[in-house]
């Protein structure tokens, strides 16, 4: 009874505190919110504009919406554009609308040919107020597409650009504070090296770079990605499939003024570096804000061993602006595992792995005994005992999830390079999954 009079108390007090908000009766607590007069005279402007149409939003990119927001014309207030599609010759629209008078207005109807909206980008490229409006739009099934550049600086649409494009991008290419737009294109013929082109708007006019060619055609492009090379200057990474286990990455950058593939081999006539066998991909890899390229380092055959046959380790490396490499950090990848370990730099040339079902065993190669030492062992436990064994045998846990413990073991040889648990646990990581299938 005690125990009750100080739980009414205690509610008797909560409900004093939260009285200055919560004079309301049931119905005003559980009345749905109206929407707003604003929201209602879009709707109608909507509805009024939309006869005859349908709503076709893009298809890829970010901005996926069917009615999306951006200030066009640089008054510092967003205008609306919805996307839709009609029955004539030219079917793609785009309606803009905006606020005239407190009230919405269906101000302009953009008009162009295809099937529909791709990719759509806002973005500052002219470096005056307001945002150009990039439209990418789908012809058939083609693998070419339309690509339109838009500005509102005079208040109504003005097209800057229009271009064939396969895939494109926006990045800021110079770090001068405007972005420019990378366009991928195919080559003459299907079977032809892609085309890679910079467009910039300079005084207020569209300026294309050189046509600059991909090691593969662009069907084969299974990524791209902007990043930083070592020298923090930006670069587009497009990774391209060769064959049908080889992946080879062109890396895009200005250099002197100039757009340029600065990974590109005069010699061979292609990328400078293919991987062979995986499927990885360029990636800040150590997360220092710069992207890493990977190479493989074929690993050391123990006598008798054949787990150890054909295992590599990868070598990271970064590129600078004149194609140079910089070192990183080199790694063991178990792709079957799902899980990879950062390795010594030193031992890379005498490091192998033994493989023994869901065991890995480290082992360095002793130039003195002519032997393999043992370092350490990593293993995968989803058993129903999984926990109970990640604690056997002086193991220690790296990464558990609700299925899976990833376990470690250091042996005498490992402590005499003075490793610890604290360092293979920081050095163990988990391989994302898109780095095995890639996404462009």
């Amino acid at each position: 009874m005690k125990q009750l009079k100080k739980l009414l108390a205690l509610l008797g007090c909560g409900a004093i505190l939260l009285s200055g908000c919560s004079f309301r009766t049931v119905n005003e607590m559980y009345h749905l919110p109206k929407r707003s007069e604003a929201f209602q005279d879009l709707q109608t402007a909507i509805d009024k504009a939309m006869v005859g149409l349908e709503y076709c939003a893009p298809l890829s990119g970010e901005q996926r919406q069917t009615v999306q927001m951006a200030d066009l014309d640089g008054d510092k207030e967003d205008e609306y554009l919805l996307f839709a599609k009609a029955d004539t010759e030219q079917p793609m629209r785009i309606l803009v609308f905006d606020k005239v008078d407190d009230s919405f207005v269906h101000i302009e109807t953009i008009q162009s040919s295809g099937t529909g909206f791709d990719q759509v980008e806002y973005v500052q490229m002219d470096g005056q107020a307001g945002v150009e409006l990039v439209v990418g739009s789908r012809l058939n099934d083609q693998v070419m597409r339309s690509l339109t550049v838009y500005t509102f600086r005079g208040g109504a649409s003005e097209q800057l650009l229009s271009t064939g494009y396969s895939k494109f991008l926006t990045a800021n290419m110079d770090s001068e504070g405007d972005d420019e737009l990378v366009v991928i294109r195919p080559g003459e013929t299907e079977t032809d090296r892609g085309v890679v082109e910079l467009y910039s708007i300079e005084d207020e006019n569209v300026q294309r770079s050189v046509e600059v060619n991909m090691s593969e055609p662009v069907d084969n492009i299974k990524r791209v990605l902007v990043g930083k090379l070592y020298d923090n200057r930006p670069a587009v990474y497009i990774a391209s499939t060769v064959g049908d286990s080889a992946l080879i990455t062109d890396v895009y950058a200005m250099v002197d003024g100039t757009f340029t593939n600065v990974s590109f081999s005069n010699e061979s006539g292609t990328s400078v570096k293919t991987m062979r066998n995986y499927y990885v991909y360029a990636e800040d890899i150590d997360g220092d804000g710069v992207v890493e390229l990977p190479a493989l380092i074929g690993m050391r055959t123990m006598p008798g061993e054949e787990t150890t046959a054909d295992q590599y380790l990868i070598r990271w490396y970064a590129m600078d602006g004149d194609g140079g490499e910089v070192d990183k950090i080199y790694t063991y990848h178990n792709f079957i595992g799902g899980w990879y370990m950062k390795v010594n730099s030193t031992r890379v040339m005498d490091l192998t792995v033994r493989a023994q079902g869901n065991d890995y065993t480290f082992c360095l190669w002793n130039k003195e005994t002519q032997t393999y030492d043992a370092l350490m062992s990593v293993s995968v436990l989803s058993g129903q005992n999984r926990q109970v064994q990640s604690e056997e045998d002086g193991r220690f846990v790296l990464y558990s999830t609700e299925s899976v413990i990833y376990t470690a073991k250091l042996e005498e040889k490992a402590l005499e390079f003075g490793a610890t648990e604290a360092e293979v646990i920081q050095n163990f990581r988990l391989i994302h999954q898109e780095w095995k299938t890639g996404e462009t």
